[in-house]
């Protein structure tokens, strides 16, 4: 498959997988009182909580990733980088050494690049129905590729707002959910050391479908008085469509050399979204 044809599948697609957390709602017991007298779910919750703040402001990472949308499989390699409440960056590389396309997250826009093709998306999150309306933004998203819980539309979680969700044991784990009209988020934790294992986040629309986002964390590593999820698979179905990913992070640090904006060249040629989504729902 030629690099070109790669990109125009694997930018958007990935851009898309990560932002696209608009899904089913998945139906959740609510016997939780049944589940034991000695659980504390306040104090569950704040252990959850506070297992994913961690003490770092920067990420960055060497990243090898494998993604599957429709009947097309590609294998990719790359650069993570991330700074705290500003940006999440993917830089994606071809032949080992071309940086071939680019998916950068900020608090106010989401930006594609095909470095290939000279063509990039730029996109505010307002602008973006499924995460308008689904009260989902750059924190939210943030949470997930930091392994931490969120509160959707919200900057950070607090003790007021740990109110708002509910907690109770599930054999070796604790679930965390929270309802919000059409959205359902459910976080599985491990009741050792409390880091969150799996994010599920769903979606009931019936008139577009419903749509689930599942995110699964593991081979956790040393980050600072922390760990950090080394291994991450996130999958995505859309009624008939499913999109996988699974990347791996390498030789994780704490770099901050590095600039935190992409400034986009006058030689690129602004795409629509909607285009692309009408490519990649031919696959």
């Amino acid at each position: 498959m030629k690099i070109s044809t790669i990109i125009k599948i694997a930018l958007p697609a990935m851009a898309l997988t990560f932002a696209s957390c608009r899904t089913s709602k998945t139906a959740e017991s609510t016997a939780t009182a049944t589940q034991g007298k000695a659980f504390d779910k306040q104090q569950a919750l704040r252990k959850v909580a506070e297992a994913g703040r961690r003490d770092r402001q920067f990420v960055s990472s060497k990243i090898k990733v494998n993604l599957k949308v429709g009947s097309q499989e590609l294998s990719l390699s790359g650069n993570l980088r991330m700074k705290r409440d500003d940006v999440i960056r993917l830089q994606l590389v071809a032949l080992g050494f071309i940086e071939a396309g680019r998916i950068e997250f900020t608090p106010d826009y989401v930006l594609v690049m095909d470095r290939i093709n000279k063509q990039y998306i730029k996109v505010d999150y307002k602008d973006v129905d499924f995460l308008r309306e689904s009260g989902l933004n750059f924190q939210s998203l943030q949470a997930m590729f930091w392994n931490e819980l969120f509160m959707p539309g919200a900057t950070t979680v607090s003790d007021v707002t740990l109110a708002a969700y509910n907690a109770y044991p599930s054999g070796t784990d604790v679930a965390v959910t929270y309802e919000r009209g059409n959205m359902a988020y459910r976080w599985m934790a491990d009741k050792t050391d409390w880091q969150i294992k799996t994010t599920n986040i769903s979606y009931k629309d019936a008139s577009h479908g419903n749509t689930n986002v599942t995110w699964h964390y593991a081979s956790f590593v040393p980050m600072g008085a922390k760990r950090f999820p080394s291994k991450n698979d996130v999958t995505v179905k859309a009624g008939s469509r499913e999109i996988k990913l699974s990347y791996t992070l390498n030789s994780i640090d704490d770099d901050s050399d590095w600039e935190t904006r992409t400034s986009v060249s006058g030689r690129y040629k602004e795409v629509k979204i909607d285009d692309i989504l009408r490519k990649l729902s031919s696959l």
